[in-house]
């Protein structure tokens, strides 16, 4: 099986070099090649790649940046750093951003060829299963459990996707640039489908909500609506009622104007949950003289947590170290102080 490496550093002759290394490795090693993290995100983009091998000390977008867009949006592709200015911290940073491998510069083409083939055996290690309906497969996932990525490619092999588990639980997908519950509806119209399971989710933030066989039977009935429209052009979807409209569209406007790219506006959504403790919470700062609650944050780690804003139902922002916490809660209590 032929997998794809992207190579990025902004060293043409580096990159030419492991470029010219890494061809005695062929047909089972392919490579790309990228000057910087930006150009390597494009390449992501259009792309099917198997690994990310990158250098740390770049202009525009440098190696530590590059890692932390990946694992926001491309995390089932495993990222290897590679750099000449090694430091035991410097190491560190980059295993704890989401690298699964650091290697110092300079080194043997024989070795990173080495750490490449195992990280991709371990990528897979799951195993592989061809010619199957996705469904009942990922349903025993549920039932087992288990933290995966599930790799799907549709039997004409042009089409692939990634499925994101944590405990069972699907909590992210992955077609080309697109994320989230778009993903996966597409992903669950393919049938049958080969898959490869990867042990592990480096997801850490969630963007999926419903549950999993709610999103099946759904991706179902819209196929069945595809196919019906396609036989006949006069044909339209069973009636009902209209679909009611997003009850966060206004909020999420509001917040893309203020913080743009810098706030994760897809994991912002509605958690009927928190209702009563929010109402009980506000109605104990009204008889302690603090008037009502406007808004809350809710620290779930050193790193991660979500601001929660009252309502019919509650809404919630889940956030993570690099969100401007202090501007987007004293944005959320404004948006409390107003009606709800």
């Amino acid at each position: 099986m032929t997998r794809t490496v992207l190579l990025v550093d902004d060293d043409r002759a580096m990159l030419l070099g492991l470029q010219e290394g890494l061809a005695r490795y062929a047909p089972e090693l392919q490579t790309h090649l990228a000057g910087d993290g930006l150009e390597a995100l494009e390449r992501l983009r259009r792309e099917d790649i198997g690994i990310i091998v990158t250098d740390l000390k770049m202009p525009r977008m440098d190696g530590f940046e590059l890692l932390a867009a990946v694992m926001r949006g491309f995390p089932d592709i495993p990222v290897l750093v590679m750099s000449a200015f090694h430091t035991a911290d410097m190491e560190r940073l980059a295993l704890q951003g989401g690298a699964l491998a650091f290697v110092p510069k300079p080194f043997l083409i024989a070795d990173l060829a080495g750490r490449i083939q195992s990280m991709l055996r371990r990528a897979s290690e799951g195993g592989t299963l061809n010619s199957v309906s996705p469904g009942m497969f990922l349903q025993l996932i549920e039932m087992e459990q288990k933290s995966c990525v599930i790799r799907i490619e549709d039997s004409s092999g042009e089409r692939k996707g990634a499925l994101f588990f944590l405990d069972g639980r699907l909590v992210d997908a992955r077609v080309g640039d697109r994320q989230g519950e778009a993903a996966a509806y597409e992903v669950f119209t393919w049938d049958p489908v080969s898959l490869s399971i990867q042990n592990g989710c480096a997801i850490r933030e969630r963007r999926i909500f419903k549950d999993l066989n709610a999103l099946v039977i759904d991706a179902a009935r819209r196929q069945d609506e595809h196919r019906a429209a396609a036989a006949d052009p006069a044909a339209r979807p069973a009636t009902g009622p209209p679909p009611a409209a997003d009850p966060l569209a206004g909020l999420r406007a509001r917040l893309e104007q203020a913080f743009g790219d810098s706030v994760e506006l897809r994991s912002l959504h509605t958690d009927e949950s928190w209702d009563y403790r929010l109402k009980r919470l506000s109605q104990a700062g009204e008889r302690l003289g603090f008037g009502r609650l406007l808004a809350a944050y809710l620290e779930k780690s050193d790193a991660d947590g979500a601001v929660l804003l009252p309502g019919n139902p509650a809404r919630v922002l889940p956030m993570n170290a690099k969100s401007p916490r202090d501007r987007l809660l004293q944005f959320m209590a404004n948006e409390g102080g107003g009606p709800a």
